[in-house]
């Protein structure tokens, strides 16, 4: 079955292989003429396709076509956006399976996670489809003399730039509500992992999604990336990747005062009290960090445990670190899969001497996985006794690695979450209820689970703070950062108004 799903994949991007994958621009394939780039499959190392970086020309059609379909977009009324999106969402659950092997393919994900992905896709499309007849009404806010009123309306033209680990379920989550919110868009995904993203500005366009209101172009992030961040059309930038890529993208865009969203990088903490359910924390700490092969933003990379039970906690969890079933991402019985390119392997293979040279002890994996067939397999990883010190507990490792270290109190566990760059994610483990509303509210994250892994409910607030982001997605807030509110005062007649110069 699963090499069945593999042909299937190639079969899928077949048509994009003949040459290299361009454009999608103005409601058609651009071949393009820029320079090419070789696309990976993670799980043999093997050349699957070439992408191409846009021209300055071809970037530049791109946000034209997106400008010029603006004001007919932003005027199509709610009901109708609304139906058009969930034709998406209809495309996109008919096609689930297709997408999901596409993401298998060259982005190297497990079979049993993005099986679900692409459903998750299209569950994105119908929310905001569902919100998209009301995302213009506002407040009615009056005073003694005015009724105040507000409205909300499209900003413009928006560029939506993806990273590589899950490509097509982030890219519906900023298309989706900008769709919804009346904006267009020009999409550019990463160029390690381009094809789903080709599928869903197809789909799009199935769904009859009006010309130049979706469209993908491909390319680098110093090139591409930096020209649609900088082009003057464009009103805002929704970016999730790396911090460091965030803070570039917002010197480029401070020239034409765009706005910015980025949820960019995290070192999330999973902490557990000796009074938790410690099955359940050790199931839920396994799943946050090895799920996704790590690549994960959200993913509980520092494991945090009372000292009382910490080394029962880590035996365990050294064990089942080593069980997890390495392979095939097509396999659905496989865990962890491939990560996605050399250069990022190469990236986390490397703390394996940074861990050892710290202090750290190697209690699970650490190296390559040998006899992998030339894919860009890495061991699931877990470095205990661990300080905050070290670099393996402050520095984005994104992978299957696991940096787990002992805390003794309440005080001592908030320190050591806190003490990190970033601010994504926190999730504790307690069944003393007073803990958890005293701890949650001390974490610096931006997202809190209590006794449970990621569950995502979209209506909720997501995103960071510090390092790991600027804004929220889910809800009422994605409407906030693709539209402009503007309030409305009208007097009933009754003030009186100062008189100047009589």
């Amino acid at each position: 079955m699963s090499g069945n799903r593999r042909e299937n994949a190639l079969k899928t991007i077949g048509a994009f292989r003949r040459e290299p994958l361009g454009h999608f621009v103005g409601g058609a394939a651009v071949n393009g003429a820029g320079a090419v780039s070789d696309v990976l499959e993670p799980a043999t190392g093997e050349v699957l396709g070439q992408v191409r970086d846009a021209t300055i020309d071809e970037l530049n059609d791109a946000v034209g076509a997106a400008k010029s379909a603006f004001p007919a977009w932003a005027a199509t009324s709610g009901d109708k956006r609304k139906a058009i999106l969930h034709r998406i969402a209809d495309l996109i659950e008919e096609r689930a399976d297709q997408i999901a092997e596409v993401e298998c393919l060259d982005a190297g994900q497990c079979w049993r996670f993005m099986s679900k992905a692409a459903v998750r896709g299209a569950e994105n499309f119908r929310y905001f489809a569902d919100q998209a007849p009301s995302a213009a009404d506002g407040q009615s806010l009056p005073t003694a003399s005015h009724l105040n009123f507000t409205t909300r309306s499209p900003i413009g033209p928006v560029a939506v730039i993806t990273p590589w680990n899950t490509p097509f379920m982030l890219s519906t989550w900023k298309i989706a509500p900008a769709l919804a919110a009346g904006c267009t868009v020009v999409h550019k995904p990463a160029e390690w992992s381009p094809y789903s993203a080709r599928l869903l500005v197809e789909i799009a366009h199935e769904a009859g999604l009006p010309v130049g209101v979706l469209n993908s172009v491909n390319g680098l992030g110093e090139t591409t990336g930096k020209r649609l961040t900088e082009h003057p059309d464009i009103k805002a930038v929704a970016f999730v990747g790396e911090s460091k890529t965030g803070s570039a993208i917002m010197r480029q865009g401070s020239e034409t005062l765009k706005r910015v969203h980025f949820e960019l990088g995290g070192k999330n903490p999973v902490v557990v009290f000796e009074d938790a359910d410690l099955d359940k924390a050790l199931d839920a700490a396994i799943f946050m960090i090895y799920s996704l092969n790590g690549q994960r933003c959200t993913s509980s990379s520092r494991l945090l445990v009372q000292r009382s039970i910490y080394d029962a906690f880590i035996a365990k969890a050294s064990e089942r670190v080593k069980k997890l079933k390495v392979g095939d991402p097509f396999d659905p019985a496989t865990e962890v899969g491939p990560l996605i390119h050399p250069r990022h392997f190469n990236k986390v293979a490397s703390y394996a001497e940074i861990a050892v040279n710290d202090g750290a002890r190697v209690a699970a994996g650490g190296a390559p996985l040998a006899g992998a067939g030339g894919g860009f397999f890495y061991q699931p990883t877990l470095y205990v006794d661990a300080d905050t010190s070290m670099r393996i507990a402050q520095e984005e490792i994104f992978g299957p690695v696991l940096t787990a270290m002992p805390f003794d109190d309440e005080a001592d566990a908030i320190r050591k979450a806190n003490d990190v760059q970033y601010g994504l994610t926190a999730y504790l483990w307690t069944n003393d209820v007073g803990r958890a509303l005293r701890v949650s509210r001390a974490f610096e994250a931006g997202m809190v689970w209590v006794n449970s892994e990621n569950v995502r409910h979209l209506p909720t607030p997501f995103g960071g703070t510090k390092a790991s982001g600027i804004g929220r997605d889910g809800g009422d807030w994605s409407f906030d950062f693709y539209m402009e509110t503007k309030n409305v005062a009208l007097a009933y007649g009754s003030h009186s108004i100062q008189r100047l110069g009589v």
